[in-house]
């Protein structure tokens, strides 16, 4: 007699997880989230007060010892910027971008100016003047 055969239990593994979607063309990869940490550095909380439109403007070039991004942020500020501009060519969120231009800020590598304001309402005498020349014709 013989004995018999034992079969071997096949352990149910886990189906592979499916291969990565392949992207569009134009379509990014995913960015890292502790790269924004990187660029904001050991930040202590304290901001200038910085809006969308604040415009940012070099005081010198950037020196040997400026992390990639200040030095891309004083090179592109040669003529002034508004922050959401910069945050844009960066591809840098908002906040990432005030912490960045703070501490260039308090190194006084960059000045920040406010936008330039348009009057509300326009002059009276220019609003008359072209009344005139529109009822001359």
């Amino acid at each position: 007699m013989t004995p018999p055969r034992r079969k071997r239990r096949r352990q149910h593994l886990p189906p592979p997880p499916p291969p990565p979607a392949k992207r569009a063309e134009g379509e990014e990869t995913p960015r890292n989230p502790e790269r924004l940490y990187t660029i904001a550095g050991g930040a202590d909380g304290g901001r200038a007060e910085l809006d969308l439109v604040t415009l940012i403007v070099a005081r010198c070039a950037p020196p040997p010892s400026a992390t990639p991004e200040e030095a891309a942020v004083l090179r592109l500020c040669t003529a002034p910027l508004s922050v959401a501009e910069l945050s844009a060519y960066l591809r840098l969120p908002f906040s990432a971008m005030t912490v960045l231009i703070t501490e260039l800020i308090t190194n006084e590598l960059v000045q920040a100016r406010a936008p330039i304001a348009r009057q509300a309402l326009p002059d009276r005498s220019l609003l008359e003047a072209v009344m005139h020349g529109l009822q001359r014709l």
